[in-house]
């Protein structure tokens, strides 16, 4: 695969749902505006708050792309999945790129992204996501293997351009007909911007993908790069905590959805020899005296029993409840 299809329509969707990232959220869309392979299109699906949305459509025009974006309402119920949901329905490109509202892209983000489906069995490709610390420096103690914790790329994903089981939500695109075969993003799954931080959804939607269609190739292409903000207060280990239990508790329903040996196929090798390493790594520093060595291995193993715990009792709470999410159809309305 080379080269990159220069008349390819790329619709960006960017999810939004709080004033307190305005800012953000405007250099996200300048960052989509900026790109070396044009966007057809940038989607701002406002999650169910509609001052955010009127003082967006202020910015940004009355919907019709304006100085940069569509305003959107989501259609569905809170939370990301269903925003995402609607911005598909609504583009009109044929591959639907997401942006985090926290993130820049770099200049060639969908230039990179859009080399991958000169090969038409591809319908996913996703992105390297780079953390950009408030504090301005990663905290000694915070160990690469658990940047999934603050939304970015960690070590032991593929390099270069790879083959995977799931592309990372906040830096990826898709095929359209990718939501024809498999439907959108499962509602019950995911972040709804009060409870618990959860995720997974891209998880469960990519391997649902895979099963409807058994010859798709999904691409990582760290080249892809976009910048997530890391806000002060996710730098702090409470947060690291609360992530990795509610990452166990998504694992869970992605299981139920779709089996544990896809939902945790990738989970294995990880657990097994990615974050070993990671500890060994951990204390070989701390031997040689190096910050935050010790730091990192009392992390991953706290991480792993925490993940291990959220696991277990969202196990449990899925045979109890049933499960809770709802793959939804694509064509469902969405309104600006």
């Amino acid at each position: 695969m080379s080269g990159t299809d220069a008349s390819l329509t790329i619709s960006v969707v960017i999810c939004v749902y709080t004033e307190d990232r305005w800012k953000d959220i405007l250099a996200a869309v300048s960052s989509v505006r900026a790109q070396s392979h044009p966007a057809r299109e940038t989607l701002l699906v406002v999650d169910h708050n509609e001052i955010l949305r009127e003082r967006l459509l202020k910015e940004y025009g009355e919907g019709r792309g304006g100085r940069g974006g569509r305003v959107l309402a989501n259609a569905g119920p809170r939370g990301l999945s269903a925003g995402r949901n609607t911005g598909i329905a609504a583009s009109r490109g044929e591959v639907i790129a997401f942006l985090d509202d926290d993130a820049v892209a770099e200049r060639d983000w969908l230039r990179h992204l859009a080399e991958g489906y000169t090969d038409p069995a591809v319908v996913a490709v996703g992105g390297r996501t780079v953390p950009v610390w408030a504090s301005g420096r990663r905290p000694d103690w915070f160990p690469e293997e658990f940047d999934w914790v603050v939304g970015c790329s960690y070590r032991g994903l593929p390099p270069g351009r790879a083959r995977v089981r799931n592309v990372l939500g906040g830096n990826a695109s898709f095929r359209r007909e990718a939501f024809d075969a498999a439907g959108g993003f499962a509602t019950g799954i995911g972040r709804d911007g009060d409870r618990r931080p959860l995720g997974c959804e891209e998880t469960e939607l990519c391997i649902r993908l895979s099963r409807a269609r058994p010859d798709a190739v999904l691409l990582m292409d760290d080249r892809a790069v976009i910048h997530h903000r890391v806000p002060e207060a996710r730098e702090h280990f409470g947060y690291f905590r609360t992530r990795a239990y509610a990452e166990g508790l998504s694992k869970a329903l992605v299981a139920r959805s779709v089996g544990a040996g896809r939902g945790l196929e990738s989970e294995r090798r990880y657990a097994t020899r990615v974050l070993p390493y990671g500890v060994v790594r951990g204390l070989r520093d701390a031997v040689l005296a190096r910050p935050g060595g010790a730091g990192r291995a009392g992390a991953i193993v706290a991480g792993v029993l925490t993940a291990a715990g959220g696991y277990l009792v969202g196990s449990v709470r899925a045979r109890r409840d049933g499960a809770t999410f709802c793959p939804a159809p694509v064509g469902e309305g969405a309104h600006g």
